[in-house]
């Protein structure tokens, strides 16, 4: 197999080269080989005239790529280039095509290649900032309102209708790790006990995630976990740890919840600190299964959660998934789990060819040149222009 950047550098001693379009040198990010052996997992054998999961992936990375707003902007987009579709290997995409793929095509396919390209970014980002070897990851959902008419099913508060993404960032490069995609009653815990968190990492998040047995389990897992204690606990103070008052912690004890519910499941004493935050004045208690950090670096951590909340901004802003491409929940999923496929592989490329650009700028760049034909890396990264020797002299000589 040819290595990327053979495929996407050009050579600077060629002052000539070919290139294929750059959606083409995008899409070789993913390896065709896996992309295929998932789709013969997922689909078996299915009609030849029925439209092939890669020519569904290419129409809708190019909607979420592209900016592209509907089923016919999408086709029709990829019709006004089918001259470049054979160094795609895509087929002609139809309308009707596309829909019928999202809604009976599994999306569990597209839930395992986002498992597989989070694998191949896994360790090539920044390292979080903190001094602890294992990992670190923030969890949260977020909300797409969408159309009760169109999303009866979907009902959130008899009012709205609402879809939730559920997702577990991974602080090394800032990258999702875990991900589902539920209806908005889903609750925040019932999706976290399906994540499966290495041994060793620590896990923020807020109140949403209040589970006495869940967090138990972590700690039974070897899961560490830093959040905000619920408003209603009921404990008792084992230990108090001394403070440096400059230091903005106002307490640090050891704790034990003593209310009814809690005897019951025996659950495991936790850490309970109280933080001002010197910006805000606000005060903040926060709890966590582990005893040896400093009282600063547990609200440090908690602090890192804002990341999650940014990313979910970022995909909202720049990726399609404000509104659908279909109306039942294969879709609707399909489309999510698409568009953080997408997110993947830019921070592949982002990450692999050391671009200064941010993510955003990448995907605008992108967006521009699409279907241009010229080396993709060129478009964030220039080739050398350090002008020559002027014949001049040499005529001087």
């Amino acid at each position: 197999m040819v290595a990327p950047h053979k495929l996407l550098i050009t050579k600077g001693e060629q002052a000539i080269a070919h290139h294929n379009t750059v959606l083409s040198q995008l899409l070789q990010l993913v390896p065709r080989h896996e992309f295929d052996s998932l789709s013969r997992v997922h689909d078996g054998k299915r009609r030849r005239d029925a439209l092939p999961r890669w020519s569904q992936f290419i129409a809708l990375a190019t909607g979420h790529i592209g900016g592209r707003k509907s089923l016919r902007d999408i086709t029709t987009t990829l019709e006004s280039q089918s001259s470049r579709h054979y160094h795609l290997g895509c087929r002609n995409v139809s309308k009707s095509a596309l829909g019928r793929a999202n809604e009976s095509l599994d999306y569990q396919f597209y839930c395992d290649l986002f498992s597989r390209l989070y694998a191949r970014c896994e360790g090539k980002g920044s390292k979080h900032p903190f001094r602890f070897k294992g990992k670190l990851f923030s969890l949260d959902g977020s909300l797409f309102d969408v159309a009760m008419e169109v999303f009866p099913w979907a009902n959130y508060n008899n009012m709205k209708a609402a879809f939730k993404l559920h997702l577990g960032l991974d602080h090394d490069g800032l990258i999702p790790a875990f991900a589902s995609v539920t209806v908005g009653k889903e609750s925040e815990t019932g999706q976290a006990r399906t994540f499966d968190f290495p041994k060793g990492s620590v896990v923020v998040f807020d109140k949403g995630y209040s589970s006495y047995t869940w967090h138990k389990s972590l700690t039974d897992t070897g899961v560490f976990f830093v959040t905000c204690i619920r408003g209603n606990a009921v404990y008792e103070v084992i230990k108090t740890n001394a403070v440096k008052e400059s230091s903005g912690v106002i307490s640090d004890e050891i704790i034990r919840y003593t209310s009814v519910r809690a005897s019951k499941y025996n659950l495991h004493p936790v850490r309970k600190v109280v933080f001002r935050d010197a910006e805000t004045n606000r005060e903040f208690t926060f709890i966590t299964n582990h005893f040896r950090w400093a009282a600063t670096t547990i609200a440090a951590i908690y602090k890192q959660r804002w990341q999650v909340e940014l990313f979910f901004k970022w995909i909202k802003q720049n990726l399609k998934i404000k509104s659908f491409l279909g109306i039942t929940m294969n879709a609707v999923i399909t489309q999510v789990m698409v568009a953080l496929c997408v997110y993947l592989m830019l921070a592949w490329m982002k990450f692999t060819f050391s671009i200064k650009h941010s993510l955003m700028q990448i995907i605008r760049l992108l967006q521009l040149n699409l279907f241009v034909k010229r080396g993709m890396i060129e478009l964030f990264i220039p080739p050398d222009t350090k002008p020559s020797k002027s014949p001049q002299l040499w005529l001087a000589l």
